[in-house]
């Protein structure tokens, strides 16, 4: 564990986090007001109340920068790091766009769309990740399965309002 402790690259490993977490910021500024529109929808079974949000995406998205940040300073050839962070990229830019389209734009139909492709992409971000370093893959399945999840809750959006 010590050697691992030493091998850690403290500015490159914050700098994912962080701009991870900033991605999820951006997108919560973007969305606007999420509790009055959240309020006024009827919610499916098993909806959790609006605070649990933004603590489990919190979590989610500095676990997505430790994930990119392992395939960053994996040992594999450059271009599968890079096409695993850019795959990577494009599914943050679909996560901050669901919160815009559902919250902003009040479409919870297209947002259903948004969340469809999220699950896609993250699903194959997991399969390329895990193919460069396993545990960057692995660290991201509560990830797939909260998108999941929302996936459950934007259908019976949509079903029920």
């Amino acid at each position: 564990m010590g050697d691992f402790m030493k091998k850690i690259k403290w500015t490159e490993l914050l700098i994912f986090v962080i701009g991870t977490e900033l991605a999820g910021a951006v997108s919560g500024l973007l969305a606007g007001d999420f509790s009055a529109f959240y309020s006024t929808l009827t919610k499916p079974p098993l909806s959790p109340p609006g605070v649990v949000f933004p603590v489990v995406w919190a979590i989610l998205y500095a676990v997505m920068g430790v994930s990119a940040y392992l395939v960053y300073t994996s040992e594999a050839e450059e271009s599968e790091k890079g096409k695993a962070l850019i795959l990577y990229g494009v599914q943050l830019l679909v996560n901050v766009m669901w919160s815009i389209v559902f919250f902003r734009f009040e479409k919870i139909g297209l947002a259903l769309g948004v969340l469809i492709l999220l699950a896609v992409l993250v699903s194959a971000m997991i399969l390329r990740f895990r193919k460069i370093r396993a545990i960057a893959g692995y660290i991201n399945i509560p990830y797939l399965l909260w998108t999941l999840f929302a996936l459950y809750l934007n259908i019976g959006f949509v079903v029920l309002n």
